[in-house]
């Protein structure tokens, strides 16, 4: 493999690990809905504040998501909305993947009489 699709190979794969995580995605979620301040992505996560803040600086320095300090309060944004589609793409995938197994579970079992 060449060094430049290896390099953009491991880019991708340093943001999908950041969003790897359900505290991270319930963030990026809430962020899709526009600028949030820490406090509100905490009590998103349910956690302290510092976990949250560890949450956010995996993001940030995926480049998913962009920090602005406003007094004593910082506010984030996702720097590319567009990564909500990619999640709500999964989202499809996981349907589909579900019907899927429903169907086979359903076709596995004997039909029974009346």
């Amino acid at each position: 493999m060449e060094p430049r699709k290896r390099q953009q190979l491991e880019m991708q794969a340093r943001v999908l690990k950041a969003l790897a995580h359900p505290s991270r995605l319930g963030m990026v979620e809430r962020l899709a809905d526009g600028e949030r301040c820490v406090c509100e992505l905490q009590r998103v996560v349910g956690t302290d504040m510092s976990t949250v803040s560890k949450h956010l600086s995996v993001l940030k320095a995926a480049g998913i998501v962009r920090d602005q300090k406003r007094g004593l309060q910082v506010f984030y944004s996702l720097r590319f909305p567009c990564v909500f589609n990619f999640l709500s793409c999964v989202n499809e995938l996981m349907s589909s993947a579900a019907d899927e197994q429903r169907a086979l579970c359903c076709a596995r079992q004997p039909a029974t009489s009346r």
